[in-house]
């Protein structure tokens, strides 16, 4: 299994941006698929799941402002980010449970300028 995340870039405060994580096989095999991101000095925190069901969840620190989905057709899953702050400036991962295994794709980087 592999994940492969694009997307990040330098963005200003309040502006947008949508990550992408794409995976070697279909989503649908996944349990869960997952965002976390990480700051520099900080530890890696959890962003965003949706379960293979489609169901959503979301950290505090994002809620109404970020959006997961996927395109199954794609073996893709999203992250689109609205409103963005410096604080969201982080390394962002996508994370895969399969199998009871746990699978990180490489990090891509967001910055945010105020």
């Amino acid at each position: 299994v592999q994940l492969q995340a694009s997307g990040g870039g330098l963005v200003q405060a309040g502006g947008s941006l949508r990550l992408s994580c794409a995976a070697s096989i279909s989503v649908f095999g996944f349990r869960a698929m997952n965002w976390y991101r990480q700051a520099p000095g900080k530890q890696r925190e959890w962003v965003a799941a949706m379960t293979t069901r489609g169901s959503t969840n979301y950290a505090d620190s994002v809620k109404g402002r970020f959006t997961i989905s996927r395109d199954n057709a794609k073996n893709t899953v999203y992250l689109h980010m609205n409103s963005l702050s410096p604080e969201d400036t982080a390394t962002y991962y996508c994370h895969a449970d399969y199998n009871g295994m746990n699978y990180w794709g490489e990090g891509t980087q967001v910055t945010v300028s105020s």
